[in-house]
């Protein structure tokens, strides 16, 4: 059976199996496909319907390899997607598509936890992103509510900044992480000197492969297919050593030991067993299915946490996070003199960036004091 719904023919038929042709049931004779538009070349036939292609599952059926990648980039499985979801389950609310009221809601509930106004921003743009084409909800009324917010609740639009990891707690840290000979503690060590000379952020740092680093006597190149400030764009970026972050000392001493177990390729830090020994692809597919070999950028966080502790250093109340390792390489330049232009290129910051001037300025502050130019009260002296 055949019906025409607004010009679309819809074909009464069934399925089959893989590699067959889909064959109608009734299978119509072919009819016109022609209307006021239709143009010819000399020699062509008029278009029926028996010229259309005939498709079968394979032209329908993902592979489990594509359907794997689409399915761990889903924003549905963000994790602020699962907490709207959570709080729609809670509150009674229909979760997807949800309603522009429901949307207005949650935006509210977040702004009742005093959350930084870039972090609600970036979460309701997520839970947006997550619904159906063509069913996203109204922001209007969310963006009203957060020019409210900001307006009035001046600590939300702060920034949360890490703790900087400058070179007089990165050397403990390092020292700490070495001193017992564990394989964990190399690769920490190492992981935490690159991630200061190369000014990265956590998750290039984790997303590095062997094949991108090229090793020489007194510099490190790596190459960077793209960042977040340079879409497209390819970079080699030389690292020079240093006698006190031994860059070249500490990455070798990790690649040899990937190499004493027949790793010369694919990521550079990796998840190691209890035993020392790097996990497996095998391992690395039932426990993290999505980074796989690669490690997490968690991981750094905890790693960093758990040396600063353990080297005994104090910070001022900031969090000590992975993000100091690229805030405290940041800061030792400021603080010694390195321009604007100089960290925007070291750090691949967007030229004007105000994240730069959150380093350069405290550090041009601490170097001129306008009250330095009254004279020290004396006592003893009467004008």
């Amino acid at each position: 059976m055949s019906v025409d719904a607004g010009g679309e023919e819809i074909v009464d038929a069934e399925l089959v199996d893989k590699g067959q042709d889909v064959v109608p049931v009734n299978e119509p004779a072919p009819r016109l496909l022609v209307d006021l538009h239709t143009v010819l070349f000399p020699g062509q036939e008029l278009p029926t319907t028996a010229n259309r292609p005939k498709y079968t599952m394979r032209d329908l059926q993902l592979s489990p390899e594509t359907a794997a990648k689409l399915q761990a980039s889903d924003p549905a499985e963000t994790g602020p997607m699962k907490a709207f979801k959570k709080w729609c389950e809670d509150k009674g609310h229909v979760a997807v598509p949800c309603s522009t009221t429901t949307f207005t809601e949650y935006a509210a509930h977040l702004m009742s936890r005093d959350l930084k106004a870039s972090t609600i921003k970036n979460y309701m743009s997520l839970v947006r992103t997550a619904m159906p084409p063509g069913k996203k909800p109204d922001n209007s009324l969310y963006l009203r509510l957060l020019a409210s917010y900001r307006r009035d609740n001046k600590r939300a639009l702060r920034r949360r900044e890490a703790f900087p990891i400058t070179l007089s707690y990165l050397v403990p840290m390092m020292e700490k992480a070495e001193a017992g000979g564990r394989p964990i503690g190399i690769r920490d060590a190492a992981l935490f000197a690159f991630g200061y000379m190369f000014l990265g952020r956590s998750r290039e740092d984790v997303d590095m492969e062997i094949e991108d680093l090229t090793i020489l006597v007194d510099r490190m190149n790596v190459w960077l297919a793209e960042d977040k400030t340079h879409k497209g764009e390819e970079q080699t970026i030389p690292l020079r050593d240093r006698p006190d972050v031994q860059l070249i000392g500490r990455m070798g001493r990790w690649l040899e030991y990937l190499a004493d177990h027949g790793i010369t390729s694919g990521p550079v830090f990796r998840h190691l067993l209890k035993n020392g020994i790097p996990a497996t692809a095998e391992t690395r597919a039932k426990k993290a299915p999505v980074r796989g070999l690669h490690l997490r950028p968690h991981v750094v966080n905890e790693r960093v946490k758990y040396w600063f502790a353990k080297a005994g250093l104090v910070g001022d109340g900031r969090p000590v996070t992975s993000h100091g390792l690229r805030a405290g390489a940041a800061t030792d330049l400021a603080e010694n003199g390195a321009t604007t232009q100089e960290l925007e290129e070291a750090g691949r910051w967007a030229a004007g960036s105000p994240v730069v001037r959150l380093y350069v300025r405290p550090a041009q502050a601490q170097k001129k004091n306008a009250f330095d130019k009254i004279p020290v009260h004396d006592p003893t002296k009467r004008t």
